[in-house]
């Protein structure tokens, strides 16, 4: 039952997302980067939902592949407006249904849903308040116009968002640990070109702690 509970929040809390984005963009609160990266980062915590409700992959996958089809859709006919960048060519909200599809059945095979919790939340907070404070204040640019401030930006969200799951899972690793994902997170960012970081930073981001967790014995 908590599964099916679990797909009803989660389509109130993705339209929600959408829904309230979409009204902040109008009364001109938001301009159109700032409206998609509020749907960017609130959709992340989707991952919450999964954690308290679900404990079936095929339920579970359910609301990730909807949302492949509906942004796909979105995408070819602009049906979403405050999620859409003008023009085409960039597949960006189609890319990060399909990163958490992947972590969902990644994070189910192993047993451990925190660790897709890191790629996903990591690529929420981390690129899109870099997106945002580079956008605004950044001067320097790096790579693929990515700014220094940006990727600083990425690097100290990743950072609360790594240290704070790790306290909660594996207390014991989460200080030393936390930088070195974040730090990974935000390199993967740098060197990814715009758009393809909705699928590089969290399947890298989650390959990564799993590979290091599983070495040093805490999985």
């Amino acid at each position: 039952m908590e599964n099916y509970i679990g797909l009803i929040v989660s389509y109130i809390f993705v339209f929600l997302m959408i829904g309230i984005s979409t009204v902040l963009q109008k009364k001109g609160v938001f301009n159109d980067e700032g409206a998609r990266k509020f749907i960017h980062i609130g959709v992340s915590n989707w991952w919450i939902i999964l954690m308290l409700f679900f404990d079936h992959v095929f339920l579970a996958s359910i609301a990730p592949i909807s949302f492949i089809i509906l942004n796909y859709a979105s995408y070819k006919l602009n049906i979403i407006k405050a999620m859409e960048r003008s023009g085409k060519g960039n597949l960006g909200t189609v890319y990060f249904p399909i990163s958490l599809l992947i972590l969902v059945l990644f994070s189910f095979a192993t047993g451990y849903l925190y660790i897709g919790g890191l790629g996903i939340l990591i690529l929420g907070y981390g690129d899109g308040f870099a997106a945002v404070i580079g956008k605004s204040y950044g001067r320097r640019q790096l790579a693929f116009n990515k700014t220094l401030e940006g990727s600083l930006t990425m690097f100290f969200a990743s950072l609360v968002v790594a240290i704070t799951l790790l306290l909660i899972y594996v207390p014991a690793h989460a200080i030393w640990l936390a930088p070195l994902i974040a730090l990974f997170a935000t390199c993967v960012e740098l060197v990814t070109p715009k758009g393809l970081d909705n699928l590089s930073v969290p399947l890298a981001t989650s390959l990564f702690s799993y590979i290091i967790l599983l070495t040093i014995g805490a999985l």
